[in-house]
């Protein structure tokens, strides 16, 4: 059966809870209020997402009493994160409708599961081992060569957890960061790869099985952060398209319900490999909001919703993402917004963030164009005009 954005009982709007309020929520949400739904936010103190609904808890899912309020006001429950622990996903699936589901979130959760999930599914990964000690990992080394990549299994993200082994030499000072802690984490080790071009692709899937694959895109990363993607990816068609079929695979592999990241390498071989999945909306989608015929934030409302899937094909020949990361230590608000306006093909997205420090993701500017270079012009030239 179809879903309805409406409860059957007195013809209300339908509330769609969502674990987090950073700006993947709050993209969530305005899509969501787009739909006619409301919105419910749980996070750990005030933030972006929170500001734009009265349904906002934030004493967080840590908090017995926020957390029982927050199911109990919402009629359906996402989440925008994925390090939420899984006992807080089990205890809101015995009271309401969670996607992607706790079962999905754990076969993610664990780096070294979600591997062995899709190798065991047939698709192609990098190289990789569980390292349960220094001679493990001395040991993974010697079989497939240095460098290597020493992770942990969890809760590592934008290269938070990773570090790059380039010598017998690098295993002890990484064993001790990443075990010698108050909260010590499993690590697994990934062979490295030698790509071309960082890929990711979006996909969307609801409970009934529908999907929507967004366009091959490039990423292109700095310290571990994604500053630009391009859309599409300037590969070949057929590349593209195996790397939506390969972004689809994983997606099917673990049963996921919502909207999905997928993020890749392409190798000089041309071989594409998977790095890793995320269950949420993501930085490579941002472009999708003017680009495509219906926003990964929209597709992943419809899809947790059970609603039928929008298109998500592309509505101008070529788009450009630009990240605005913080440049200092302040307040959230930039200077220059005037002249970064003045880009007319550029939109301009920011978080609303209170604070802003190095590195921090405060919005993004999307640029359309005839030609990626023709985008990645209009959308540099306003990324510059912004001082954080």
């Amino acid at each position: 059966m179809l879903g309805s954005p409406y409860n059957r009982t007195g013809n209300q709007p339908l509330t769609l809870g969502i674990l987090g309020g950073g700006q993947l929520a709050k993209m969530l949400a305005q899509s969501a209020y787009q739909l006619g739904l409301q919105v419910a936010i749980i996070e750990h103190g005030a933030s972006p997402a929170g500001a734009m609904t009265k349904l906002e808890f934030p004493g967080g899912w840590s908090s017995e009493t926020d957390l029982d309020e927050f199911i109990k006001v919402s009629d359906i429950i996402t989440l925008e994160n994925e390090f939420i622990n899984p006992e807080i996903l089990e205890r809101i699936a015995e009271r309401r409708l969670c996607f992607p589901t706790s079962e999905t979130i754990a076969l993610i959760q664990d780096k070294l599961i979600q591997k062995q999930t899709f190798n065991s599914a047939g698709i192609p990964t990098t190289e990789f081992g569980a390292i349960n000690s220094v001679e493990a990992a001395i040991e993974f080394g010697s079989v497939h060569g240095f460098p290597f990549v020493l992770k942990t299994r969890t809760l590592g993200y934008d290269g938070y957890g990773n570090a790059t082994i380039r010598n017998a030499n690098d295993i002890h000072a990484a064993w001790s960061k990443f075990t010698q802690t108050e909260e010590p984490r499993e690590l697994m080790a990934e062979k490295f790869v030698n790509f071309t071009k960082e890929l990711a692709v979006m996909v969307a899937r609801n409970r009934r099985g529908e999907t929507a694959v967004y366009p091959c895109v490039e990423t292109i990363q700095e310290n571990h952060i994604c500053r630009v993607v391009i859309a599409p990816a300037q590969i070949d068609p057929a590349l593209q398209h195996l790397a939506k079929e390969i972004a689809l695979a994983c997606v099917e592999a673990i049963n996921g319900v919502g909207v999905f990241g997928v993020e890749m390498f392409l190798t000089a071989d041309g071989k594409i490999l998977v790095n890793e999945i995320a269950p949420r909306p993501h930085n490579s989608g941002h472009y999708t909001i003017e680009a495509c015929h219906t926003s990964q934030y929209e597709n992943a409302v419809r899809a947790v919703c059970n609603l039928p899937l929008g298109s998500p094909d592309m509505i101008a020949p070529a788009a450009v993402m630009v990240n605005l990361l913080g440049e200092r230590s302040g307040d959230g608000i930039p200077d220059s917004v005037v002249d970064s306006l003045k880009f007319p093909t550029a939109s301009l997205h920011l978080y609303g963030k209170s604070g802003s420090r190095k590195g921090r993701k405060m919005g993004h500017i999307t640029a359309l164009g005839k030609t990626a270079d023709e985008a990645l012009e209009s959308a540099i030239g306003s990324a510059r005009a912004l001082i954080w």
